[in-house]
């Protein structure tokens, strides 16, 4: 069976050295002490490894059944499930109006990590509902915040995003579910929605869904979209659960991964809605939590990275198969460990300092979303905006590479069922694809972001590069094997983007035929980024003499791997770029 540890000492270091969240004046960072953060990972820690871990392979040799309309869910799930409730982890960045624990967004982002790297799937029932919860917690009036809200943060019942048609995916202007408004209020919502997550289950007394849908006589298109609430069970005013309401599971779909996590199609047949938000803006309620979401799958390309790592470093120092080049190094041994070998170092350190880098871009993404939940700063959600789809789309596209090379490490055995590897890979691979497809995500952030506000926020992003290029120049050391580097990719990137404004306007294909690379070559500046951040921090602990040196040296060492090894590769992105539209959009479309 697969192992999983939880990286304590890696999100210590982060959330403590480089983030210090201990020093922020956000509200609700002074209780984010060393020890406090500590205690809240190390039980988080426990409960991947002991509870949710060892379900993982279950999850995914037994998948959902679906009987009698009812869907089951795989052996130990519910019992994980209670021990997930009991714990108050539900609710821990929730409002405590509704009982939530009110930490940061952080914090949560840092557990959530140990929770989606040990079981994908089972992580996503909790985290789904956290996503209704977001959503209707914004939008929703208060007497049905105060209906839904309650027992959705305990996770008593759980929640679901039902946007996608059969025939509408990311074009949601198609959509046909309708909404008959009625005399009490509500209204009736009928239609089918698909690759619904989590959309039944026997772990929780209700479902409630969240559906876009349209009421006849509105606008056409996106802009006559509205979002409703929707529950499986229909609740009364005193929080007394009733009849069913008129929906049902159609199908549950057999995936390539993530079996654990039930995927369903689900039909409205008049079912009992309430409106979440205003009529007509559904799409306005829905992407308030898309920030939230997208870094949630981002977090999940990281996740499974992570543990899959896990697992192919330890096979290296334990498997052995040939002999190092430069002489044996286990001399008593038959051979020597697969880890001595340059080209499994390579996939390993490709692997390690994508993680590492991740780790701390995703925790710094979450420390914007507070600072805009808390604050309502324009300028945390204006860069937090900008770097979503990177954060969703380089994460994803990352990790699923970074689970691959993992299995790759294994040789043959990483094609065998039974080793784990397998798995990461398939459940690894969804995250590319939804909650917006990384194409999408690239389209986005070309076509959206990088003119949002003017470019105000692209620009700032390149200015906080040169800031921190400026202030930590004076170290000789650090210039050379960080600082350059970065300042290499920072300006490929400018570059790109000067491409963009100078070709785009007079050929949009030309932007954005090179979005993905410039959502990769983001990416990579923005690890160049963290890598520096982390860099001077395990310099300053060495200098210092403080903490365990042999992590602060392994850090610096994985930071100059990826200095040297990784973040050049902008240099083929910006190429790729700036040969413009011609190379994508010349072939004809029957040619292909």
């Amino acid at each position: 069976m697969p192992i999983y540890n939880a990286p304590l000492n890696d999100l210590g270091f982060v959330l403590h050295e480089v983030l210090k969240v201990q020093d922020s004046a956000l509200p609700g960072y002074e209780d984010l002490t060393a020890d406090f953060t500590s205690a809240v990972l190390e039980e988080a820690g426990k409960l991947a490894r002991d509870v949710f871990a060892p379900l993982n392979e279950v999850g995914d040799r037994q998948g959902c059944v679906l009987e009698n309309g009812v869907v089951r869910t795989p052996e130990g799930f519910k019992a994980a499930f209670d021990t997930l409730r009991e714990g108050g982890w539900t609710g821990l960045d929730c409002d405590p109006d509704y009982g939530g624990q009110g930490m940061p967004h952080v914090l949560s982002t840092a557990v959530g990590e140990l929770s989606v790297a040990s079981n994908m799937a089972f992580n996503m029932y909790a985290g789904l509902t956290h996503g209704a919860y977001s959503a209707i917690h914004a939008h929703a009036s208060d007497a049905l915040k105060a209906k839904f809200l309650p027992k959705m943060v305990t996770c008593e019942w759980t929640g679901t995003m039902n946007l996608t048609e059969p025939h509408c995916g990311t074009d949601l202007g198609l959509l046909r579910t309708r909404a008959e408004p009625q005399d009490d209020g509500s209204y009736k919502i009928t239609g089918q929605k698909i690759f619904i997550s989590a959309g039944d289950h026997d772990m929780a007394d209700n479902v409630i869904h969240l559906v876009l849908a349209k009421i006849p006589g509105g606008p056409e298109g996106v802009k006559g979209i509205s979002l409703f609430i929707v529950p499986k069970i229909m609740v009364g005013d005193d929080g007394a659960l009733g009849a069913a309401n008129s929906l049902s599971v159609g199908k549950l779909e057999e995936k390539m991964g993530i079996h654990g996590n039930a995927t369903c199609v689900m039909n409205y047949d008049g079912a009992t809605g309430y409106l979440c938000g205003d009529a007509h803006k559904g799409l306005r309620a829905m992407f308030t939590m898309m920030n939230e979401a997208r870094l949630g799958v981002g977090l999940q390309g990281l996740g499974q990275a992570v543990v899959a790592y896990q697992n192919a470093a330890a096979y290296a120092q334990d498997r052995l198969q040939g002999r190092a080049v430069t002489g044996a190094e286990n001399p008593d041994g038959p051979a020597d460990p697969l880890i001595v070998h340059p080209d499994i170092r390579r996939m390993l350190l490709d692997q390690k300092a994508f993680v590492e880098g991740a780790r701390a871009f995703a925790l710094w993404g979450a420390t914007m979303l507070d600072d805009y939940k808390s604050t309502g700063s324009k300028d945390a959600d204006g860069m937090l905006s900008l770097l979503i789809p990177v954060i969703k789309g380089y994460l994803t596209d990352k990790g699923f590479d970074s689970a691959v090379k993992a299995q790759q490490v294994f040789g043959g055995h990483g094609y065998i069922e039974e080793q784990g590897m397998s798995q990461f890979v398939r459940d690894a691979r969804i995250a590319m694809i939804y909650e917006g497809a990384n194409g999408i995500q690239a389209l986005d952030l070309v076509g959206r972001k990088l003119a949002s506000d003017g470019g105000k926020h692209a620009m700032a992003f390149f200015e906080m590069v040169k800031d921190f290029l400026k202030d930590n120049a004076a170290d000789a050391e650090l210039k050379e094997q960080f600082l350059d580097p970065l300042k290499a990719g920072s300006k490929d990137l400018q570059a790109a983007m000067m491409y963009f404004m100078q070709a785009g306007m007079k050929d949009p294909n030309a932007a954005l035929a090179g979005s993905n690379d410039f959502m990769h070559m983001f990416g990579h500046v923005a690890l160049g980024l963290m890598w520096a951040r982390m860099a001077i921090a395990a310099k300053a602990a060495l200098d210092a003499g403080t903490g365990d040196a042999a992590f602060y040296k392994a850090k610096l060492a994985t930071g100059r791997y990826f200095m040297a090894r990784i973040l050049p590769e902008t240099q083929l992105n910006l190429a790729r770029i700036m040969s413009g539209a011609a190379p994508v959009m010349d072939l004809p479309a029957e040619a292909f």
